[in-house]
């Protein structure tokens, strides 16, 4: 079973920007009740697109320089690191149904 892998400072680069597939990236915090809401949406989108790309954590209190990076304000907030594009981000405990949306990653699903 595939889950988020969690990432730091050191390792934020190699597992995320210089990733061959997409990542989708979690900004959370222990303390954050939408962010444990929001947290089995993304244990099922790690295992639903597990061959496809990678689904990371990032802990905002521990990586506050890391967050500063990517100007994270709110939180949780889910951002798409696709090779080649802009990251886009979305903030909220959003369903499934709308990170899968807001990122089109329907495009990833698994053929058959």
């Amino acid at each position: 079973m595939a889950e988020p892998i969690a990432v730091t400072g050191e390792t934020f680069e190699e597992e995320v920007l210089k990733s061959e597939v997409p990542v989708l990236v979690d900004f959370w915090a222990a303390w954050c009740a939408p962010c444990r809401q929001v947290a089995p949406v993304m244990d099922r989108l790690a295992e639903e697109y597990e061959n496809a790309m990678k689904v990371v954590k990032v802990d905002v209190d521990a990586e506050t320089e890391l967050a500063g990076q990517f100007g994270i304000r709110s939180i949780p907030t889910i951002a798409f690191f696709e090779p080649g594009e802009q990251p886009k981000a979305v903030m909220g405990a959003l369903p499934k149904e709308m990170i899968e949306s807001a990122f089109e990653l329907q495009r990833f699903a698994k053929a058959g």
